[in-house]
């Protein structure tokens, strides 16, 4: 009681048993230490307070009880969790009101997240764990696991509204080294010394310009992937992050890549040992995934039946799948072409253009005139005009001649050598990137307080 109420007589107290003081959320659990806790307690206050961060926010369950002192009794009715994962086409109220929670008061929990944009619900992954705090029925707090490191607590206020808040877990980080030879694919031999799929990605984005994934990989091709992961305050991974350092050695390529952000213009690439960017002027292959079902070259038409050059490489491709910019420009046309269908043209720089023909359909908004980067999608697969099955074909012109895309050699990006303080620059920053490699106590090292993980 307080000093306000201590006057009154019993009659005139509150009949719960609790002071007007108390009528705030009281929050009385673990979210892995006592002071994570001590900043969502609060009383005299007509409103919940907002914590940003915790000391370990991360696993679930946030709370072992969650209950609002307005709704306690003298036999308070139990408070029942549950947890779960999101299925496939599921959305989020749908998870929520399966673990138990009344429809309405799901949406309107839910609300409270989505006001503060602290999810995004069209872009939610199968997997996502929640858990909700039911009592008498009705929905009293609900938690997500919106990332990694990030969680999401929804309680009620005192006016029977809703309060979002979001706690942040605090990560060290540290680097991780993975290095095998090649039985199969890149993919597999990386997400099973640690990798995820965005480190593949990544390193995929680093040789993109320089090998064929689909074609120029051989067994007993060695790889590596260095990279930087974070850890909780008890050491355990929970997430990965950039990859610093990207290495092939194989029969088509021997190459290795630094992530490096120069100073002068703060544009993130991958530069080699020299300083040279892996980033050419024109992708080797405008599409994942698929593979030359036709190259340039002289050949018989399938549908004609004449004998006459092929000005381009065809690859086959499920419709839909999406097809890239191979490099930036204007779009000249993007429109039905005759025989090629559903046809783009982009103008490059340097007297290059490309084409791109046969698409079910083009990237939404896009239009002659507008600008499109390099790896921008600008359509999608498909099997119209003269064509006997779903493949994209694509043409690349210098000077106006139709050229092999796939035997061209490109102009390559950024030559750090060309400013000397550039490259002194990064030679400093590669150099400690080494040491971390093999696991040494370079400048970068002490800075980041970590030690190297080195996979076998």
């Amino acid at each position: 009681m307080t000093q306000d109420e201590a006057h009154l007589s019993p009659a005139q107290r509150p009949k719960n048993g609790l002071s007007q003081g108390m009528k705030s959320l009281i929050v009385l659990g673990v979210l892995g230490s006592a002071s994570a806790i001590a900043g969502l307690v609060m009383a005299g206050r007509p409103t919940s307070p907002i914590l940003q961060t915790a000391e370990a926010a991360t696993p679930l369950p946030l709370a072992a009880r969650l209950v609002s002192a307005i709704d306690m009794t003298d036999a308070p009715a139990p408070l029942i969790k549950a947890d779960g994962k999101l299925k496939r086409n599921e959305t989020l109220t749908g998870l929520v009101t399966r673990l138990g929670a009344p429809a309405g008061e799901a949406n309107a929990a839910l609300q409270a997240v989505y006001s503060k944009d602290l999810i995004d619900h069209r872009r939610l992954r199968p997997g996502l764990e929640a858990e909700t705090f039911v009592s008498d029925g009705h929905l009293t707090a609900l938690s997500i696991k919106a990332d990694a490191g990030r969680s999401l607590l929804v309680t009620r206020t005192l006016e029977g509204g809703w309060q979002a808040t979001e706690l942040n877990a605090k990560l060290t980080p540290s680097y991780k080294r993975v290095e095998a030879e090649i039985d199969g694919s890149i993919y597999n031999a990386a997400l099973k010394l640690g990798a995820d799929d965005q480190q593949v990605v990544d390193f995929a984005s680093a040789f993109a310009y320089d090998i064929d994934f689909q074609r120029e990989i051989h067994p007993g091709d060695r790889f590596e992937i260095f990279f930087e992961t974070f850890v909780d305050e008890r050491g355990t991974p929970v997430r990965n992050g950039e990859v610093l350092y990207a290495a092939l050695d194989g029969k088509a390529l021997k190459r290795g890549f630094y992530r490096y952000t120069p100073s002068d213009d703060g544009v993130a690439d991958y530069f080699d040992e020299k300083g040279e960017s892996a980033t050419k002027f024109l992708m080797k292959t405008p599409i994942n995934g698929a593979r030359i079902s036709s190259s340039f070259g002289t050949r018989r038409h399938p549908i004609s039946g004449y004998t006459r050059l092929h000005k381009g490489t065809d690859f086959a491709a499920p419709t839909g799948t999406p097809v890239y910019a191979a490099g930036s420009g204007t779009v000249q046309r993007a429109s039905w072409n005759g025989g090629y269908g559903n046809f783009i043209k982009i103008r490059h720089t340097r007297g290059y253009d490309t084409a791109y023909a046969h698409l079910s359909r083009y990237a939404k908004g896009l239009k002659p005139g507008m600008k499109v980067r390099q790896g921008e999608v600008i359509g999608y697969v498909g099997s119209t005009g003269a064509s006997t099955g779903p493949h994209l074909h694509y043409e690349v012109y210098v000077d106006g001649k139709p050229v092999n895309a796939m035997s061209l050699k490109l102009p390559t990006g950024r030559k750090l050598a060309e400013d000397p303080a550039m490259l002194a620059e990064f030679t400093s920053y590669k150099d400690s990137i080494d040491v971390l490699r093999r696991g040494g106590n370079g400048p970068m090292a002490q800075l980041a307080r970590a030690e190297v993980a080195v996979s076998p």
